[in-house]
């Protein structure tokens, strides 16, 4: 049964890119991806809508004043946060489309626990920092020049100067080799099939 599935979360090591800044505090999923577009159960399609009321007016047009509507940051794999983004209702769709617009790495003082963990579980970074090193990146932002993600080394560079980020060692193998909840099952794969073929001998009954 295990065999048949197949992993499809990227393995997560090195990222470059030019970062976009969006300091907001309290930032809830609702704002993340509004509740008329959770219809679906699909990853992919999300990304138009991500921040939809931010940044698109009543018409549908978008809102020039919105940083993900302008270049650089409209192609953006790294997002500046404000303090406690991912807040309110639980939805995966959040982080879904996050990464279905291109987004790889969340850089903030403070996320929701629960949409923390589904980043995670969708391959995607987040990575808290302290109020000051956040301004720094903040202004750095501006700038409009990559910085790189290190995930190995766990540390932010950008320019001449590096910040070290922390980061739960079971969650930082699960990214660095692309496992998700099925991939975390097939490493465990050969065991599950003894134990089942094991299973079958011994109690044939409950087959």
């Amino acid at each position: 049964m295990l065999g048949s599935f197949q992993i499809n979360m990227k393995k997560f090591n090195i990222l470059k890119g030019i970062p976009a800044s969006l300091p907001m505090i309290n930032v809830d999923t609702d704002m993340i991806i509004p509740k008329q577009f959770l219809k679906t159960i699909k990853r992919t399609g999300l990304g138009k809508s991500l921040f939809y009321e931010m940044r698109y007016d009543d018409n549908g047009k978008k809102k020039e004043n919105f940083v993900l509507n302008n270049k650089p940051y409209d192609s953006s794999s790294i997002l500046i946060t404000g303090k406690n983004f991912g807040c309110g209702s639980s939805r995966e769709h959040a982080p879904w489309a996050l990464l279905d617009f291109g987004i790889k790495c969340l850089i903030g003082q403070s996320f929701a626990d629960i949409f923390y963990n589904n980043c995670f579980k969708n391959g995607m970074l987040p990575i808290v920092l302290n109020p000051n090193k956040l301004e720094e990146l903040i202004q750095y932002s501006k700038r409009k020049e990559d910085i790189e993600i290190n995930l190995n080394e766990q540390e932010i560079v950008y320019g001449n100067n590096k910040i070290k980020f922390d980061v739960d060692p079971f969650k930082k193998k699960c990214l660095l080799n692309g496992l998700d909840d099925i991939g975390l099952s097939l490493e465990k794969s050969e065991k599950i099939s003894s134990y089942e073929e094991k299973m079958s001998k011994n109690k044939p009954w409950i087959n």
